[in-house]
Order: C-alpha cells, then structure tokens, then sequence
C-alpha cells in the first residue's frame, strides 16, 4: 500500500526530529498537524502534500527541498539546483538577526546585483510586499 519512498521518508522525518530533540506533539504542533497523522507519516502510512512537507521542513528547520526528495516529489539533481538558487534568499528570509525592512533591503539588492549580471530570471523566494508596495493610509497621501 505504502511506496518505498513514503517509507523512507517517515524514517527521514524521525531522524530529523529526534535530532532537533523533538517530541511528535511538538513536531505536529510546530508544523501545524496533528499528532495522529504525523506519526502516520513517520509509520508510511501516510504520504504528506508538498505544502505540509514544506511545513514540516520549516518546523525542523530544513529545507523543503531535502523533504521532496526524501518523498520523490523531486529528484536530486533537481533538488541541488533549486537549493543552489534559493539559498541565498532563503537564508536572508530566516536569519532572526535582522528586520523584516532590513530582509526586503537585502533581497532587493541581491536581485539587482543578479539582474545586472545577466539572470532575469528571479529563482528568489517572493517575500510579500515591501514597504514600497503596500497601500498607503488615505492620511499619508499627499494631494
């Protein structure tokens, strides 16, 4: 019933947490799911979306990609490249050092440092709307 790789996978996905010296429930409560079909997960009894992988990941504090392959959504080779182009992003995004401004600063500049040399393809994640984006208050606009 259960594929190999939805095996390897919630043997994967122990490891990972016992690692992190987590519990299933704080597992399931991190990511957003409940204890049941965590453990089902981890049991290959289950095989999880891609959005709770990624969910998953972000409550291990790994990334996605390694969780795709683990499940076969991605094969490796696949997997280095979309790590190779996000990495960048992805770790301004999470560094708790820095300020949301700072953040959308950083990845702002990075993306004109990459299109002034030649990748206008943007392989960064999409933080949301910066400050430049956002609706203005009607009291803030100036007539």
């Amino acid at each position: 019933m259960a594929s190999l790789h939805v095996g390897d996978l919630g043997a994967f996905l122990r490891e990972q947490r016992r690692t992190a010296q987590l519990s299933l429930r704080q597992l399931a409560d991190a990511a957003g799911v409940s204890n049941p079909y965590l453990s089902q997960i981890e049991r290959g009894l289950r095989k999880p979306s891609a959005e709770i992988l990624q969910q998953l990941a972000k409550a291990l504090r790994i990334s996605a990609e390694t969780l795709y392959v683990q499940a076969g959504i991605l094969e490796e080779r696949d997997a280095d490249r979309v790590r190779d182009e996000v990495s960048v992003g992805t770790a301004i995004l999470a560094d708790p050092s820095i300020s949301e401004p700072q953040k959308q600063a950083l990845l702002q500049i990075y993306a004109s440092f990459r299109k002034e040399n030649g990748n206008f393809d943007d392989p960064e994640p999409d933080p949301g709307p910066g400050p430049e984006n956002r609706p203005v208050p009607p009291q803030a606009k100036k007539a």
